[in-house]
């Protein structure tokens, strides 16, 4: 198989890159970038090992034009590119190759919320219908047919998968609260004052909480597809780590529902599930599932309420590796392949 990796140089497209160097499946990868075309990858990342250098020969080692990779035929591209310029970069593989979209750019289908949350109208609403939402244990048959993959966000990821099943089944209303903590990788690799080290460390703040928040829109799109009447309250906070993500949601159970049919629930979304674990004593950590692309579930209960607890890497189960999951669904491979279920101690 040949990758295509358009943006290589962001953080997600440097997790992709090593990703897919370990990828039984793909044979060449194609690294892209509009802004350092002919560079020598291990220049630009001098953490690439032999085997990556050998999987980029069909490149001679260095950064591609998008054209030079058109005219390669890729079998998949994946864009990991800036929201609102993801669409227009990849115009060239439409209809060419399965496309998955680590952008928000095809995440909403609807128009209006779309400019709710980005401040303009989607740049390609011509192919909303046709994009499927990749949140990889929810929409794998959608997934497994799609030729246009809409990546999800890192927070939405970590907020949906605990709330899920329970939404699905019934059980919780009418107010979700959701707490979410992000390392500072999840602001992207370019240069900002807010996320210069002296910034950051030591240092702890929430930004732009509720439905100011562009993922809250996402979230409550994904709800009420399986559940009407949730109302969703989300505050992200930034943290002083390089990279994890830790959410904890509150939510209220309807009076009737007990502790087995909660585990129950749980248990019907995710025991076939290879990459969600639900943790049955303690609350996960991020540093259990760091570098690799399984998200931990545990829950606590306090009555009528139910106090959800959710980590994940944000630039693995987050973004790239949650990307490679759907490639490996699209293209019938073995879900796991290339992608790691062991975090770190």
């Amino acid at each position: 198989m040949k990758a295509a990796i358009l943006g290589t140089t962001g953080y997600t497209g440097l997790v992709l890159l090593r990703l897919l160097t370990d990828h039984p499946d793909v044979e060449q990868i194609l690294p892209v970038s509009s802004t350092q075309v002919g560079a020598p990858l291990i220049e630009v990342d001098p953490g690439v090992s032999d085997q990556t250098l050998t999987k980029v020969s069909g490149s001679n080692g260095k950064l591609m034009s998008i054209e030079d990779v058109v005219a390669m035929k890729p079998d998949v591209v994946f864009a990991a590119l800036p929201h609102l310029k993801s669409a227009e970069v990849c115009a060239p593989f439409f209809g060419l190759c399965p496309v998955i979209d680590l952008s928000a750019d095809f995440r909403i289908k609807d128009r209006t919320l779309f400019h709710h949350a980005y401040g303009q109208e989607p740049p390609r609403p011509d192919l909303l219908d046709k994009a499927v939402y990749g949140l990889s244990e929810w929409n794998h048959d959608a997934i497994a047919h799609a030729d246009l993959i809409a990546n999800p966000g890192c927070y939405p990821t970590a907020s949906l998968l605990p709330i899920l099943p329970l939404a699905a089944a019934g059980m919780i209303g009418p107010m979700v609260i959701i707490n979410a903590l992000s390392g500072v990788s999840g602001a992207g690799r370019s240069a900002k004052t807010d996320n210069l080290f002296c910034e950051r460390s030591e240092n702890m703040n929430a930004y732009k909480p509720g439905k100011s928040h562009r993922h809250q829109t996402e979230i409550q799109i994904q709800l009420d597809e399986r559940s009407k009447g949730l109302d969703v309250l989300f505050t992200p906070h930034l943290i002083p780590i390089k990279q994890g993500e830790f959410i904890t949601t509150v939510v209220e159970l309807i009076s009737d529902v007990d502790d087995s049919e909660i585990a129950a629930a749980f248990h019907a979304a995710y025991d076939h599930a290879p990459f969600v674990r639900i943790q049955t004593s303690g609350i996960p950590e991020t540093r259990q599932v760091r570098n690799s692309n399984r998200c931990d579930i545990g829950w606590h209960r306090e009555g009528r309420h139910l106090i959800l607890f959710s980590v994940l890497d944000n630039l693995i189960k987050g973004a790239s590796g949650q990307a490679v999951q759907n490639m490996n669904i699209r293209f019938g491979i073995d879900e796991t392949a290339g992608l790691r279920r062991l975090g770190e101690f």
